[in-house]
């Protein structure tokens, strides 16, 4: 199925959603060489500003809400997924819940 009118006008409001809530900050901070994700304090809000992000994007990819492989076009999620991965994974493991933060990294490319 290819993309839609509705997906790309999806798309516009998650662009305009992460720019109200500061996503595009917190990416430059991830991205930037003095971060480091292994190390980096696991109540980081340019963390949990990522995450929430990458899961609602995932979420309506999963109910088939929005195209995969146009919201992939818009977004690299294979790297932003490997600086916040340690994060969701440790978050997932302290919590005990194995579906916290799966709609996000079912965006990643399987390798």
């Amino acid at each position: 199925m290819s993309a839609t009118y509705e997906d790309a006008q999806l798309v516009v409001q998650l662009m305009q959603w992460e720019t109200a809530v500061g996503v595009d900050d917190a990416l430059a901070v991830l991205f930037s060489e003095s971060f480091d994700p292994e190390t980096a304090s696991l109540d980081d809000p340019n963390v949990r500003k990522v995450l929430t992000f990458g899961e609602t994007v995932g979420a309506l990819v999963k109910h088939h809400v929005l195209d995969r492989d146009l919201i992939r076009d818009v977004y690299w999620f294979d790297g932003i997924w490997e600086r916040v991965k340690h994060h969701a994974l440790t978050a997932r493991a302290e919590s005990g819940e194995a579906a916290l933060y799966e709609n996000f990294e079912s965006l990643v490319s399987i390798s």
